[in-house]
Protein backbone atom coordinates (compact mmCIF):
# COMPACT_ATOMS: atom_id res chain seq x y z
CA UNK A 1 0.00 0.00 0.00
CA UNK A 2 1.59 3.29 -1.10
CA UNK A 3 1.75 5.81 2.03
CA UNK A 4 -0.81 8.94 1.87
CA UNK A 5 1.17 11.95 0.56
CA UNK A 6 2.49 14.93 3.34
CA UNK A 7 1.56 18.34 3.05
CA UNK A 8 3.65 20.32 0.82
CA UNK A 9 5.51 23.01 2.28
CA UNK A 10 5.71 26.53 2.05
CA UNK A 11 8.59 28.84 0.13
CA UNK A 12 9.90 29.08 3.80
CA UNK A 13 10.68 25.71 4.35
CA UNK A 14 13.67 24.65 3.13
CA UNK A 15 16.55 26.55 4.21
CA UNK A 16 18.18 28.77 1.95
CA UNK A 17 21.52 27.41 2.82
CA UNK A 18 20.95 24.23 2.12
CA UNK A 19 20.29 24.75 -1.91
CA UNK A 20 22.27 23.26 -4.02
CA UNK A 21 24.09 20.17 -5.71
CA UNK A 22 27.31 18.84 -6.10
CA UNK A 23 29.18 17.77 -8.92
CA UNK A 24 32.55 15.68 -8.58
CA UNK A 25 32.88 17.01 -5.35
CA UNK A 26 32.49 20.13 -6.33
CA UNK A 27 29.57 22.02 -4.33
CA UNK A 28 27.76 24.82 -6.50
CA UNK A 29 24.93 27.16 -5.01
CA UNK A 30 21.40 26.88 -6.78
CA UNK A 31 19.27 29.82 -6.71
CA UNK A 32 15.84 29.51 -5.59
CA UNK A 33 13.71 28.30 -8.25
CA UNK A 34 10.80 30.91 -9.61
CA UNK A 35 7.36 30.38 -8.53
CA UNK A 36 5.73 27.89 -10.07
CA UNK A 37 5.75 24.05 -11.47
CA UNK A 38 8.88 22.90 -13.30
CA UNK A 39 8.88 20.32 -15.27
CA UNK A 40 12.09 18.73 -15.31
CA UNK A 41 13.38 15.66 -17.97
CA UNK A 42 15.54 13.11 -15.50
CA UNK A 43 17.78 10.62 -16.61
CA UNK A 44 16.84 7.23 -18.50
CA UNK A 45 18.95 4.99 -17.53
CA UNK A 46 23.03 6.95 -17.46
CA UNK A 47 22.75 9.28 -14.55
CA UNK A 48 25.36 11.39 -16.29
CA UNK A 49 22.71 12.71 -18.55
CA UNK A 50 21.25 15.38 -16.10
CA UNK A 51 21.53 19.11 -17.20
CA UNK A 52 23.02 21.75 -15.50
CA UNK A 53 19.71 23.87 -15.37
CA UNK A 54 17.96 20.65 -14.21
CA UNK A 55 20.20 20.42 -10.88
CA UNK A 56 19.71 24.00 -10.00
CA UNK A 57 16.15 23.73 -9.84
CA UNK A 58 15.87 20.59 -8.06
CA UNK A 59 18.02 22.13 -5.98
CA UNK A 60 16.00 25.47 -5.62
CA UNK A 61 12.58 24.41 -5.38
CA UNK A 62 10.90 23.93 -2.10
CA UNK A 63 9.37 20.20 -3.14
CA UNK A 64 9.79 17.40 -5.72
CA UNK A 65 6.97 15.99 -6.38
CA UNK A 66 7.99 12.40 -7.89
CA UNK A 67 6.20 8.67 -8.80
CA UNK A 68 8.82 6.80 -6.56
CA UNK A 69 10.63 8.65 -3.86
CA UNK A 70 13.67 5.92 -3.80
CA UNK A 71 14.15 6.51 -7.50
CA UNK A 72 13.68 9.95 -7.85
CA UNK A 73 16.08 9.64 -4.20
CA UNK A 74 18.93 7.76 -5.93
CA UNK A 75 19.20 10.90 -8.56
CA UNK A 76 19.79 13.26 -5.51
CA UNK A 77 21.92 12.10 -3.53
CA UNK A 78 23.77 11.16 -6.43
CA UNK A 79 24.20 15.16 -6.66
CA UNK A 80 24.06 15.62 -2.79
CA UNK A 81 20.56 17.47 -3.35
CA UNK A 82 19.09 18.11 -0.14
CA UNK A 83 15.17 18.03 -1.41
CA UNK A 84 11.45 17.11 0.17
CA UNK A 85 10.29 14.67 -1.93
CA UNK A 86 6.59 14.06 -2.21
CA UNK A 87 4.82 11.11 -4.14
CA UNK A 88 2.65 11.83 -7.29
CA UNK A 89 1.78 9.16 -9.16
CA UNK A 90 -1.86 7.67 -10.68
CA UNK A 91 -2.65 6.18 -7.48
CA UNK A 92 -2.80 9.32 -5.51
CA UNK A 93 -2.90 12.31 -7.69
CA UNK A 94 -7.09 13.00 -6.92
CA UNK A 95 -5.25 13.63 -2.98
CA UNK A 96 -1.59 14.92 -4.28
CA UNK A 97 -3.03 17.28 -6.60
CA UNK A 98 -4.88 19.88 -4.28
CA UNK A 99 -1.97 20.15 -2.01
CA UNK A 100 0.30 20.84 -4.94
CA UNK A 101 -1.98 23.78 -6.35
CA UNK A 102 -2.52 24.79 -2.26
CA UNK A 103 1.72 25.08 -2.58
CA UNK A 104 1.49 27.33 -5.62
CA UNK A 105 -0.80 29.48 -4.36
CA UNK A 106 1.10 30.46 -1.15
CA UNK A 107 4.08 31.58 -3.36
CA UNK A 108 5.87 27.82 -3.80
CA UNK A 109 8.04 25.77 -6.57
CA UNK A 110 7.04 22.68 -7.05
CA UNK A 111 9.62 20.33 -9.59
CA UNK A 112 7.59 17.50 -11.51
CA UNK A 113 9.44 14.19 -12.45
CA UNK A 114 8.65 11.43 -13.16
CA UNK A 115 10.56 7.64 -12.44
CA UNK A 116 12.50 8.25 -16.07
CA UNK A 117 12.22 10.73 -19.02
CA UNK A 118 10.88 13.78 -19.38
CA UNK A 119 7.47 14.26 -17.57
CA UNK A 120 3.84 13.44 -19.07
CA UNK A 121 5.22 11.40 -21.97
CA UNK A 122 3.64 8.06 -21.15
CA UNK A 123 4.01 8.87 -17.51
CA UNK A 124 1.33 11.23 -15.05
CA UNK A 125 1.36 14.93 -15.12
CA UNK A 126 -1.61 16.24 -17.38
CA UNK A 127 -4.16 16.83 -15.45
CA UNK A 128 -1.62 18.53 -13.06
CA UNK A 129 -0.99 20.86 -15.25
CA UNK A 130 -4.43 21.63 -16.92
CA UNK A 131 -5.13 22.49 -13.51
CA UNK A 132 -1.98 24.66 -12.88
CA UNK A 133 -2.31 26.40 -15.67
CA UNK A 134 -6.52 26.74 -14.52
CA UNK A 135 -5.26 28.75 -12.04
CA UNK A 136 -2.99 31.19 -13.50
CA UNK A 137 0.32 29.61 -12.18
CA UNK A 138 3.50 29.69 -14.35
CA UNK A 139 4.38 26.16 -15.76
CA UNK A 140 8.41 25.99 -17.09
CA UNK A 141 9.61 22.93 -19.06
CA UNK A 142 13.30 21.78 -18.67
CA UNK A 143 13.79 19.79 -21.82
CA UNK A 144 16.35 16.71 -20.94
CA UNK A 145 16.57 12.90 -21.59
CA UNK A 146 13.72 11.16 -23.53
CA UNK A 147 13.40 7.46 -24.35
CA UNK A 148 11.76 8.25 -27.57
CA UNK A 149 13.64 10.55 -28.91
CA UNK A 150 17.02 8.87 -27.98
CA UNK A 151 15.41 5.72 -29.51
CA UNK A 152 14.13 7.61 -33.19
CA UNK A 153 17.89 9.18 -32.77
CA UNK A 154 19.99 6.05 -33.32
CA UNK A 155 17.49 3.80 -35.03
CA UNK A 156 18.82 5.11 -38.56
CA UNK A 157 15.12 5.55 -39.96
CA UNK A 158 13.56 8.99 -41.14
CA UNK A 159 13.10 11.47 -38.54
CA UNK A 160 10.86 13.68 -39.89
CA UNK A 161 7.60 12.40 -39.59
CA UNK A 162 7.21 10.34 -36.08
CA UNK A 163 4.15 9.24 -34.67
CA UNK A 164 4.06 8.05 -30.62
CA UNK A 165 1.98 5.45 -30.06
CA UNK A 166 3.33 4.49 -26.28
CA UNK A 167 2.25 1.42 -24.95
CA UNK A 168 0.08 -1.42 -27.28
CA UNK A 169 -2.94 -3.22 -26.05
CA UNK A 170 -1.44 -6.22 -23.76
CA UNK A 171 -4.61 -8.60 -25.47
CA UNK A 172 -4.28 -10.11 -28.97
CA UNK A 173 -7.21 -8.94 -30.59
CA UNK A 174 -7.01 -5.12 -29.56
CA UNK A 175 -3.71 -5.26 -30.25
CA UNK A 176 -3.38 -5.98 -33.44
CA UNK A 177 -6.50 -4.21 -34.40
CA UNK A 178 -4.30 -1.40 -33.22
CA UNK A 179 -1.62 -2.13 -35.37
CA UNK A 180 -3.63 -1.89 -38.54
CA UNK A 181 -4.44 1.43 -37.60
CA UNK A 182 -1.26 2.63 -37.24
CA UNK A 183 -0.24 0.39 -40.06
CA UNK A 184 -1.74 3.42 -42.33
CA UNK A 185 0.30 6.22 -40.73
CA UNK A 186 2.07 7.87 -43.28
CA UNK A 187 5.41 8.28 -40.56
CA UNK A 188 7.83 6.72 -38.26
CA UNK A 189 6.16 4.84 -35.49
CA UNK A 190 7.50 5.03 -32.03
CA UNK A 191 6.06 2.48 -29.40
CA UNK A 192 7.39 0.94 -26.09
CA UNK A 193 6.39 -2.75 -25.06
CA UNK A 194 7.30 -5.21 -22.26
CA UNK A 195 9.89 -7.93 -22.96
CA UNK A 196 7.20 -10.54 -22.09
CA UNK A 197 5.32 -9.68 -25.17
CA UNK A 198 7.99 -8.98 -27.77
CA UNK A 199 7.96 -12.18 -29.20
CA UNK A 200 3.82 -11.89 -29.88
CA UNK A 201 4.25 -8.17 -30.71
CA UNK A 202 6.94 -8.84 -33.18
CA UNK A 203 4.50 -11.26 -34.88
CA UNK A 204 2.21 -9.16 -35.62
CA UNK A 205 4.40 -6.44 -36.77
CA UNK A 206 5.81 -8.68 -38.96
CA UNK A 207 2.29 -9.63 -40.59
CA UNK A 208 0.65 -6.91 -40.32
CA UNK A 209 3.20 -3.84 -41.55
CA UNK A 210 4.89 -6.47 -44.28
CA UNK A 211 8.67 -5.54 -44.69
CA UNK A 212 9.69 -2.35 -42.74
CA UNK A 213 12.81 -1.63 -41.46
CA UNK A 214 12.77 -1.54 -37.72
CA UNK A 215 15.16 -0.88 -34.95
CA UNK A 216 15.03 -2.41 -31.34
CA UNK A 217 16.23 -0.76 -28.85
CA UNK A 218 16.88 -2.38 -25.27
CA UNK A 219 17.82 -0.52 -22.10
CA UNK A 220 19.36 2.35 -23.64
CA UNK A 221 21.94 4.28 -21.90
CA UNK A 222 22.51 2.13 -19.42
CA UNK A 223 25.26 -1.04 -19.26
CA UNK A 224 23.39 -3.15 -21.44
CA UNK A 225 22.18 -0.97 -24.13
CA UNK A 226 21.37 -2.72 -27.56
CA UNK A 227 20.32 -1.39 -30.61
CA UNK A 228 19.65 -3.96 -33.38
CA UNK A 229 18.54 -3.03 -36.99
CA UNK A 230 16.35 -4.95 -39.16
CA UNK A 231 13.32 -5.42 -41.38
CA UNK A 232 10.17 -6.80 -39.20
CA UNK A 233 10.28 -10.42 -40.68
CA UNK A 234 13.82 -11.18 -39.52
CA UNK A 235 12.59 -9.61 -36.05
CA UNK A 236 9.61 -12.15 -35.87
CA UNK A 237 11.60 -15.07 -37.39
CA UNK A 238 14.04 -14.34 -34.55
CA UNK A 239 11.43 -13.02 -31.93
CA UNK A 240 12.52 -16.19 -29.35
CA UNK A 241 15.99 -15.55 -29.14
CA UNK A 242 16.32 -12.08 -27.79
CA UNK A 243 17.19 -11.29 -24.46
CA UNK A 244 13.81 -10.29 -22.96
CA UNK A 245 14.22 -8.61 -19.83
CA UNK A 246 14.68 -4.57 -19.72
CA UNK A 247 13.07 -1.65 -21.13
CA UNK A 248 12.09 -1.46 -25.10
CA UNK A 249 11.16 1.03 -27.30
CA UNK A 250 10.01 0.01 -31.21
CA UNK A 251 11.19 2.07 -34.30
CA UNK A 252 9.12 1.15 -37.42
CA UNK A 253 10.03 2.97 -40.85
CA UNK A 254 7.25 4.22 -42.39
CA UNK A 255 5.54 2.08 -45.43
CA UNK A 256 6.73 2.27 -48.94
CA UNK A 257 4.63 4.75 -51.33
CA UNK A 258 3.73 1.75 -53.35
CA UNK A 259 3.30 -0.39 -50.37
CA UNK A 260 -0.16 -2.06 -49.66
CA UNK A 261 -1.17 -1.28 -45.93
CA UNK A 262 -2.13 -4.83 -45.31
CA UNK A 263 -1.25 -7.89 -46.79
CA UNK A 264 -3.75 -10.62 -47.58
CA UNK A 265 -3.06 -12.50 -44.69
CA UNK A 266 -3.19 -9.82 -42.49
CA UNK A 267 -6.89 -8.91 -44.20
CA UNK A 268 -7.80 -12.09 -43.15
CA UNK A 269 -6.68 -11.69 -39.64
CA UNK A 270 -8.56 -8.27 -39.43
CA UNK A 271 -11.70 -9.86 -40.98
CA UNK A 272 -11.54 -12.56 -38.39
CA UNK A 273 -11.27 -10.55 -35.66
CA UNK A 274 -13.96 -8.20 -36.98
CA UNK A 275 -16.52 -10.83 -37.39
CA UNK A 276 -16.52 -12.85 -34.40
CA UNK A 277 -17.57 -9.35 -32.78
CA UNK A 278 -19.59 -7.63 -35.59
CA UNK A 279 -21.60 -8.58 -38.19
CA UNK A 280 -20.21 -8.57 -41.41
CA UNK A 281 -21.44 -5.04 -42.72
CA UNK A 282 -19.80 -3.64 -39.56
CA UNK A 283 -16.81 -6.07 -39.79
CA UNK A 284 -16.37 -4.96 -43.55
CA UNK A 285 -16.76 -1.14 -42.78
CA UNK A 286 -13.66 -1.34 -40.19
CA UNK A 287 -11.54 -3.86 -42.72
CA UNK A 288 -11.81 -1.02 -45.35
CA UNK A 289 -10.84 1.77 -43.08
CA UNK A 290 -8.07 0.07 -41.79
CA UNK A 291 -6.53 -2.10 -45.05
CA UNK A 292 -6.85 0.59 -47.40
CA UNK A 293 -7.91 -2.36 -50.17
CA UNK A 294 -11.16 -1.76 -52.12
CA UNK A 295 -14.58 -2.13 -50.24
CA UNK A 296 -15.82 -4.56 -53.23
CA UNK A 297 -12.51 -7.10 -52.03
CA UNK A 298 -13.02 -6.61 -48.87
CA UNK A 299 -16.80 -7.86 -48.71
CA UNK A 300 -16.43 -10.71 -50.92
CA UNK A 301 -13.27 -12.02 -48.46
CA UNK A 302 -15.39 -11.05 -45.67
CA UNK A 303 -18.25 -13.58 -46.82
CA UNK A 304 -16.11 -16.24 -47.67
CA UNK A 305 -14.43 -16.10 -44.06
CA UNK A 306 -18.23 -15.95 -42.71
CA UNK A 307 -18.96 -18.74 -44.93
CA UNK A 308 -16.36 -21.08 -43.49
CA UNK A 309 -16.45 -19.84 -39.78
CA UNK A 310 -20.41 -20.39 -40.01
CA UNK A 311 -21.17 -22.69 -42.32
CA UNK A 312 -23.83 -20.54 -43.88
CA UNK A 313 -24.18 -18.04 -46.78
CA UNK A 314 -22.10 -15.67 -44.52
CA UNK A 315 -24.81 -13.02 -45.31
CA UNK A 316 -25.99 -10.99 -41.88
Amino acid sequence: MRAKPAPINTPDAQDAASRGFSIDAHRLAAPKAAPGLHLVATPIGNLGDITLRALQTLAGVDVIACEDTRITRRLTERYAIAAQLRQYHEHNAEIARPKILEALAAGGSVALVSDAGTPLISDPGFKLVREVCAAGHAVYALPGPSSVLAALSVAALPTDRFFFEGFLPAKSAARRTRLAELARIDATLVMFESGNRMQATLTDLAEIMGERDAAVCRELTKLHEEVRRAPLAEFARQADAPETRGEFVLVIGPPAADAEVLTMDALDGLLREQLAAHSVKDAVAHAVALSGRPRREVYARALELAKDSRGGDGED
